[in-house]
């Protein structure tokens, strides 16, 4: 890895001058790190010249001496942070991408799908602000967000293996009361069963969400949260890519151990998956105690209360979080069809030579022609997920970091973007020179919004198979950036602000109330959520007037529909412009702890976090 060079900077050596304060031993032995040998933390300088350190807004927020939570973490704690969210992304690629076909075969009708599917969106803008209330208020001893992520899990798995055997399930129930398993009254029975259990996997999997994503916030460093959403949609990105890779598999070729159709062996697949790494996740990061913090408001699991406070947090949202939802609104009306229709583009794009050539084929040969193309269109979105993840591991290999920078609050403009760094190898040096100056996580997530826009225009025009494959794949960009961004500009600012309010809490002054990250993530979901809905019913009334019978040539109305989406999304690229590159905190909250004189967190090492993760060491 090279030699290590240890070259004290002018602002280490002016904080040393200026600091006449005779050493105090209990303070000195206070500020070491804790836990330094564990593999899952990242090495820190122990010489006596290195504990000086620099001085910086981490130094400057963290209150308690024993607090190893502020740490530099290492690339192996932030995998095993954000495992659990890969296990989740299996479970959700197996219900979107066979779901609908699964329904289908049961019986269920093409006008009911939507409200059926209409679970998701709904699931997402209630129950994650009221699991992140709950999981805020929670003082359980395994912590916060473990409880929820535990029964979230159970419940995803439940529903999963419930839904993938519902025709046994009712079937046999039913016939010991003597009814036909033929019959109608047991298939629409069976058919209402598998909806119930579509209903309590959308609240299940946004129940573990929530907490995954909570718990994600509260155990990474309030500098190293770009870095931590970076790994998060790396794991995301995976997931998917092993979801539309088993997809393909004739799986009950090969594991018919795990059930007789592909279906069931994906849900066994996705359980396996969900339950083993949120289980790693929880088994190996260890939250804050919260029983150790302030006890829990009373009487706030109603759902009045419930929505009292979600209306309340609304209008108190953190500043730059408060943007991020801005944004997040309005792309997500684009990024909502462009998921669901995305193959079906390209299925309509192969069948209508096959159709214009051919107008008068039987039924049997159209839907033969349409599983054809479905296959082709499932290939264009393995290639969206395999460059969404390339895009995820190489990107913040280049991406200037600042919102995990810990001296984005400092009194010096320059040292903002680019703290000066300490404790180097060639290899850091290496990484160093890779980083482009502009280009903050910020102005990538505009320019993919932009990105996005040209690609869905594009739609319009593209006719070919392997023109709109390369669309597809090129969205994956913007994907990677919608999947990173956001959670990681809304992490650093909740982070941060969550360290002051501890802060404030050790110097005694009077806390104002703030919201955690619970429900603040909740809301952000929500923005999520809720223009979901507004798509789905904008694309049936642009569907409603454009689109033609199946098995009809000329239909262009899904790219119509995709051209629509795209003109949201400048609105979000607009909004995403106003948005600041740094996160900022209360000056307040730096003048009282520069009052306490405690001048321990200021004789800290703060070694340079890039958005891998660690990966230097």
């Amino acid at each position: 890895m090279g030699e290590h060079e240890h070259e004290p900077s002018p602002s280490r050596r002016r904080a040393s001058e200026d600091d006449e304060t005779p050493p105090n031993p209990s303070v000195q032995a206070m500020s070491k790190p804790v836990h330094e040998d564990s593999p899952l933390l990242s090495p820190a300088g122990t010489a006596p010249e290195e504990e000086e350190g620099l001085i910086g807004d981490s130094a400057v927020l963290d209150d308690d001496p024993h607090d190893d939570y502020h740490e530099t973490k290492s690339v192996w704690y932030m995998i095993l942070l954000t495992i659990s969210i890969g296990g989740l992304q299996l479970a959700w690629a197996v219900e979107l991408s066979n779901g609908t076909p699964y329904l289908l075969a049961l019986g269920l009708s093409k006008s009911l799908m939507a409200l059926v599917w209409i679970a998701g969106p709904l699931s997402g803008t209630l129950v994650q602000p009221y699991v992140g209330m709950l999981s805020d208020n929670c003082r359980s001893p395994w912590g916060k967000r473990v409880p929820f992520m535990a029964a979230g899990a159970a419940a995803t798995i439940v529903s999963l293996l419930a839904l993938a055997w519902v025709r046994e399930i009712v079937g046999g129930f039913l016939s010991i009361f003597g009814a036909d398993r033929e019959s109608e009254g047991v298939k629409v029975t069976i058919i209402v069963v598998a909806v119930l259990f579509v209903y309590i996997l959308d609240f299940a999997i946004n129940t573990v969400q929530a907490g995954i994503r909570a718990f994600i916030l509260d155990c990474a460093p309030s500098h190293q949260q770009e870095a931590a959403n970076s790994m998060a949609s790396r794991v995301v990105g995976v997931g998917n890519i092993i979801g539309y890779v088993a997809g393909y598999i004739n799986l009950p070729k090969y594991l018919w151990i795990f059930g007789n159709t592909q279906f069931k062996i994906l849900c066994v697949i996705a359980c396996i998956a969900l339950g083993s790494t949120v289980a790693l996740s929880i088994g190996t990061i260890k939250e804050r105690d919260p029983r150790l913090g302030p006890p829990a408001t009373k009487g706030q699991s109603g759902l009045l209360t419930f929505f009292k406070q979600v209306f309340t947090s609304i209008r108190r949202l953190p500043p730059q979080t408060r943007k991020v939802c801005e944004v997040q609104f309005f792309a997500w009306i684009g990024f909502f069809p462009q998921l669901f229709y995305s193959s079906s583009y390209i299925g309509d794009i192969y069948v209508q030579p096959f159709l214009e050539e051919n107008p008068n084929m039987t039924p049997v040969e159209i839907d033969q022609l349409y599983e054809k193309a479905t296959r082709v269109g499932t290939f264009a979105l393995l290639i969206y997920a395999i460059t969404s993840l390339a895009t995820n591991v190489f990107l913040p290999f280049f991406i200037a970091p600042s919102y995990d920078n810990p001296s984005a609050n400092s009194s010096n403009p320059s040292s903002s973007l680019h703290p000066p760094k300490i404790y180097t190898t060639r290899f850091t040096r290496f990484l160093d020179r890779l980083v482009i100056p502009w280009l903050t996580l910020r102005r990538a997530w505009l320019l993919s919004h932009c990105i996005f826009a040209l690609c869905m225009f594009s739609t319009l025009i593209v006719r070919s198979i392997e023109a709109a494959t390369t669309l597809i794949g090129i969205v994956g960009i913007s994907w990677a950036l919608t999947l990173w961004a956001p959670f990681a500009i809304i992490s650093a600012e909740v982070s941060k602000r969550d360290a002051l309010r501890r802060s404030r809490k050790t110097l005694h002054t009077d806390e104002s109330p703030e919201d955690q990250a619970g429900v603040i993530l909740g809301i952000h979901n929500m923005a999520i959520a809720a223009p979901q809905i507004l798509a789905t019913i904008g694309s049936s009334i642009i569907f409603k007037f454009l689109q033609k019978p199946r098995g009809t040539p000329g239909d262009r109305s899904i790219a119509v529909v995709l051209a629509a989406g795209g003109l949201s999304t400048l609105v979000a690229a607009f909004l995403t412009s106003r948005i600041k590159d740094e996160v900022e905190i209360p000056e307040e909250g730096v003048v009282e702890e520069a009052r306490s004189g405690n001048r321990r967190e200021e004789r800290r090492l703060l070694a340079r976090s890039g958005s891998f993760g660690g990966l230097e060491y």
